[in-house]
C-alpha cells in the first residue's frame, strides 16, 4: 500500500530529535580489522572482531519497510553500513530504496575494497556520499590492521576512492583510526594524499574498550588533542560542525579538510545524538553503546499488520533512548 508521509519529526524524552537512520544491511565483511566494534551490535566483541558462522543480511523487503516507516516519522537522512555493505549483490537496490522514498541524504561507510567497480552504479542508484576506511598507506601495515592477506589492499582502496570521486560522490571522506606504533607516523602522508585526491581526511581517536582488551588499547592509543593543536596552527580556517556531535574541522591552504573525531564516550556525544540504528538481525538499536535495549521488529515481518507493528516498535525504541553519559 502507498504511504502518505506526514513528515512529523519525533523527539525522545530527552528532547533530542530523531533525524537520521544508520542501518547495518549485513554482518558479513571481507576484512577483520583489529579495532572493529561491529556498529556496537556486539559490545563484548570490541577489538575482538565478531564473526558469526552464518552472517546475517537484513532482507531487502525489511529494508524497504524500515525506510518507509522511518521516513513517515520525518527521518530523511540515512547511512548504510555493515559489515561491509558492498558485499551485498543487491546493494544498488538497497540505495535506490531510499532514493525512491525521497531521502535527502544517502551515505555509506565502506572499506573500499570493492568500490572501484561499484562507485558509478551506487551514484546512479542515488548514493550522495561515502566514507572509506584507509588505516595505512603501507601495504604491510594495511594487512596487519585489516587482516587482508594480499599485497594490493592499499591500491584497491585508493582506486575505489578515485572511482567514487569520478562518479560524482561528494564528499568522499577517508577514515583513519590512529594507532600508536602502527600508523601514527603517517598523518602527514595521509594529509598529502587526501589533498591530492580532493577528499576530506577524518582522523579518528581509538575508542576506549571500557574494560575489553585493555592491553590493546593501552598499547595503541594515541590522544589526538596534541595532534589537533599542532594542526590548528597550520590551518587557515577552523570551524565546528553543527550537525554531528560538534566535530572540529580544520581547513588548509591547499583546500584539504581534516576532521578530528574524538571519543564517543562523553556527554556531548550523547547530548547531540539524533540517530536511530538498525541491526542486520532486524532490530531497532536505540544506543550505540548498549546492547540490552534493542527492539526486535523482525518477528512482525510478513504479518497482516506489519507496518503498524514496525511503527510501534520504532516508537518503543525511541522511548528507550537515553544518554549513556549525562
Amino acid at each position: 500500500m502507498d504511504v502518505v508521509f506526514c513528515m512529523v519529526i519525533i523527539y525522545d524524552r530527552f528532547g533530542r530529535p530523531i533525524k537520521n537512520l544508520r542501518i547495518s544491511v549485513t554482518e558479513a565483511c571481507n576484512l577483520n580489522c583489529i579495532y572493529c566494534h561491529k556498529e556496537g551490535s556486539y559490545l563484548y566483541a570490541l577489538y575482538r572482531c565478531y564473526r558469526s558462522e552464518r552472517p546475517v543480511n537484513l532482507p531487502i523487503e525489511a529494508i524497504r519497510k524500515v525506510a518507509r516507516v522511518a521516513k513517515e516519522f520525518g527521518i530523511d537522512s540515512v547511512k548504510i553500513t555493515g559489515g561491509e555493505p558492498l558485499i551485498r549483490p543487491d546493494i544498488a537496490e538497497v540505495v535506490h530504496i531510499f532514493k525512491e522514498l525521497g531521502y535527502r541524504d544517502i551515505s555509506m561507510v565502506s572499506n573500499g575494497l570493492l568500490l572501484e567497480d561499484k562507485a558509478e552504479m551506487l551514484k546512479d542508484a542515488g548514493l550522495n556520499r561515502i566514507n572509506v576506511s584507509l588505516p595505512s598507506l603501507n601495504p604491510k601495515r594495511f594487512s596487519f590492521v585489516t587482516r587482508y592477506p594480499n599485497k594490493d589492499g592499499v591500491r584497491r582502496v585508493l582506486n575505489g576512492i578515485r572511482s567514487a570521486i569520478d562518479a560524482g560522490l561528494k564528499p568522499v571522506k577517508i577514515n583513519t583510526v590512529i594507532l600508536r606504533g602502527i600508523n601514527d607516523d603517517e598523518i602527514p602522508s595521509l594529509m598529502e594524499i587526501a589533498a591530492s585526491l580532493g577528499t576530506t581526511l577524518q582522523l579518528i581517536e581509538l575508542q576506549s574498550p571500557q574494560g575489553f582488551d585493555e592491553e590493546f588499547f593501552k598499547k595503541h592509543y594515541v590522544p589526538l588533542k596534541p595532534i589537533e593543536e599542532v594542526l590548528e596552527k597550520k590551518a587557515s580556517k577552523i570551524y565546528i560542525r553543527s550537525d554531528l556531535h560538534g566535530r572540529k574541522v580544520l581547513v588548509f591552504d591547499n583546500g584539504l579538510k581534516v576532521e578530528i573525531v574524538r571519543p564517543m564516550y562523553n556527554p556531548d556525544f550523547c547530548k547531540r545524538c539524533t540517530r536511530i540504528r538498525v541491526t542486520a538481525k532486524g532490530e531497532w538499536k536505540p544506543c550505540l553503546l548498549r546492547e540490552d535495549n534493542h527492539v526486535d521488529f523482525s518477528k512482525y515481518l510478513g504479518e497482516p499488520d506489519e507496518y503498524e507493528k514496525l511503527k510501534e516498535t520504532l516508537l518503543k525504541a525511541i522511548a528507550r533512548r537515553e544518554p549513556f553519559f549525562q
